[in-house]
């Protein structure tokens, strides 16, 4: 019977990985933007990929995303 790390390390296997670029795309930010966020705190942390490369898990750009849509629907509304 699976256990709830078994599920979870399968559900870590099925995610996808954006690069750099694509992450420019889908956010919108440029490279020193999104490397500031990390720094700050505010934006996902990359993962490496190998010695000179790193992507994002596109799940938690994608929560990101969710995250600074909700605070500018919730700021607009004061």
């Amino acid at each position: 019977m699976p256990t709830r790390n078994d599920e979870a390390l399968a559900q870590r296997a099925e995610e996808k990985i954006a690069r750099r670029k694509k992450v420019e795309a889908r956010t919108g930010l440029s490279r020193s933007s999104i490397y500031a966020g990390i720094k700050a705190g505010t934006f996902p942390k990359p993962i490496q990929l190998g010695a000179q490369s790193v992507g994002w898990l596109e799940s938690e750009i994608d929560a990101w995303l969710r995250e600074r849509i909700a605070a500018s629907r919730n700021a607009s509304a004061i």
